[in-house]
């Protein structure tokens, strides 16, 4: 019997053989790769030839020309293309007739909005498409019915009282105060009194602090992943650092959201309190949520309750927040309106010490300041589609399934063309009787998926103004003049910081 014995040299020839063919396969790969990417790209630059854009670096796009708050549409007041990087584009839209047309479709979400945002809110109502969407939109809308909403304008009060009571304190030591991280505390406060049945002031919780940081980081990583090519790939963005902080983050916010949830449930398990819950004619959004039946007729999964919490929580606060902040801001720079919107409010009511849903649509002027404001400093400033099926717009340009398009409703509320002087705040603009094209304003989006929560917002916001309006007069600081910064909400660069005077 013969025995084979492989030499040291034929071995080395062997494994030298294999690295050979292992190394051609990954340049062939790499090129065919290559060729994918630039035929894409050819494919993208023929689809956006129609539709003229700033100069663009073949590699990284308009990241250097374009940055986070420049706006294109004095020049491009109907669309432009906004290349990322390399064959990343998107169309972006200022015009109020592409916007009809695209939100009277029902597009899907951006996917790459999905991944991002998924492991932070889920799949809730802001990412779900289809008739999953639809059902648990139908499902939550009584949540939202006006004989839910009316008895919260005192909860709303007494949340805006303690953030008040908060700044008399503090100016005593300093006028000059930035107030969006105390406005974000506040609308937690009341997010968690009308929508979650909270006992007690989140205002004065310190553990809350960490929620909103968390909400903070959220906003910041998920921009710059967004303009990260290779933050793209999930596993390089989970060994990097950022993603690191973002799963942190995410952490630290389903920690407060769960908290909400355990304490509600154990509340009404408390005493037979669920089956008396059952009767009530209206149920706030956390109980709808808790007796919500699927299709099927089942219940909500954990999961599936815990993305709409986590959703709504972060939406109804941080989206009402930049709201409230950016409208004070406004007035703050525009005295002569700040006092015409005093004056009524005092006529309203008085010393203030009471304000009830009647009185909210008895202030047409500080609710046309208060949408001026809206337009100039939109809380959110763009969501992302893409097309399922082709579009052919009304001036005759067109473009194929798959195509990415952000609605920038910041670019339309400063688009010259839409708004003559968009720059000026001219609460006129809003004055009863005026013309405007249907999707010329559009601070909750539009269509069949606008902002489920709106009347809920506004009536927030009416209740900040007018209570803050009765206790301080507003100045801005000038050293420190804020500077928007576009995130998934619109916050500040520099924060935003105001002179107050209490008044006698």
């Amino acid at each position: 019997m013969s025995v084979y014995v492989l030499s040291p040299i034929g071995a080395l020839g062997s494994v030298s053989g294999f690295l050979q063919v292992a190394s051609l396969l990954g340049l062939l790969l790499l090129l065919l790769k290559a060729a994918q990417l630039y035929l894409h790209r050819q494919w993208l630059l023929k689809v956006f030839q129609q539709f003229p854009s700033p100069p663009s670096h073949w590699l990284y796009g308009h990241s250097r020309e374009v940055g986070d708050n420049s706006l294109q549409v004095s020049k491009f007041p109907c669309a432009y293309t906004h290349w990322l990087w390399g064959n990343k584009a998107h169309l972006v839209i200022c015009d109020p007739d592409y916007m009809q047309m695209v939100l009277g479709r029902s597009d899907p979400k951006f996917t790459d909005v999905h991944k991002f945002l998924s492991p932070w809110i889920g799949y809730g109502l802001l990412l779900l498409d289809g008739q999953t969407w639809f059902q648990h939109r139908r499902m939550l809308t009584p949540a939202f019915h006006r004989d839910i909403l009316k008895p919260y304008v005192g909860l709303t009060a007494d949340s805006v009282k303690v953030m008040l009571d908060k700044w008399e304190q503090l100016v005593t030591q300093d006028p000059y105060l930035e107030i969006f991280g105390h406005v974000s505390l506040m609308t937690l406060d009341t997010i968690m009194k009308r929508a979650f049945s909270h006992q007690g002031s989140v205002q004065t919780d310190r553990t809350s602090h960490s929620y909103i940081q968390a909400i903070e980081d959220l906003n910041n990583l998920f921009a710059a992943r967004f303009r990260n090519s290779f933050h793209q790939n999930d596993i390089i963005y989970r060994l990097d650092s950022e993603g690191r902080l973002s799963r942190r983050a995410c952490q630290l916010a389903h920690q407060h959201t769960d908290q909400v949830i355990r304490l509600r449930k154990a509340h009404l398990q408390m005493e037979g309190k669920m089956e008396n819950l059952r009767k009530k004619r209206h149920l706030d959004f956390l109980d709808i949520l808790f007796f919500a039946r699927t299709e099927n007729g089942s219940s909500l999964s954990d999961a599936d309750l815990h993305a709409e919490v986590d959703t709504f929580m972060f939406e109804g606060h941080d989206t009402t927040a930049s709201g409230i902040s950016w409208i004070l801001s406004a007035l703050a720079s525009h005295p002569e309106h700040q006092q015409r919107c005093r004056e009524e409010i005092q006529s309203l009511l008085g010393d203030g010490t009471s304000i009830a849903w009647d009185h909210l649509g008895q202030m047409p002027y500080t609710t046309m300041c208060i949408k001026e404001a809206l337009r100039l400093y939109p809380p959110v400033p763009a969501i992302v589609r893409e097309f399922s099926k082709p579009i052919t717009f009304s001036d005759g340009r067109s473009l194929p399934a798959g195509i990415v398009l952000s609605l920038s409703f910041y670019g339309l509320h400063h688009n010259p063309k839409v708004w003559p002087n968009p720059e000026v705040f001219d609460p006129s603009r809003f004055a009863p009787g005026s013309a405007q094209h249907s999707h010329a304003f559009l601070p909750f989006s539009g269509g069949s998926r606008n902002c489920i929560g709106k009347q809920f917002a506004m009536n927030e916001m009416k209740v900040a103004v007018a209570l803050t309006l009765l206790r301080f007069e507003l100045a801005p600081d000038a050293s420190r003049v804020p500077i928007p910064l576009r995130r998934i909400v619109l916050k500040s660069k520099n924060g935003i910081h105001l002179h107050l005077r209490k008044l006698p």
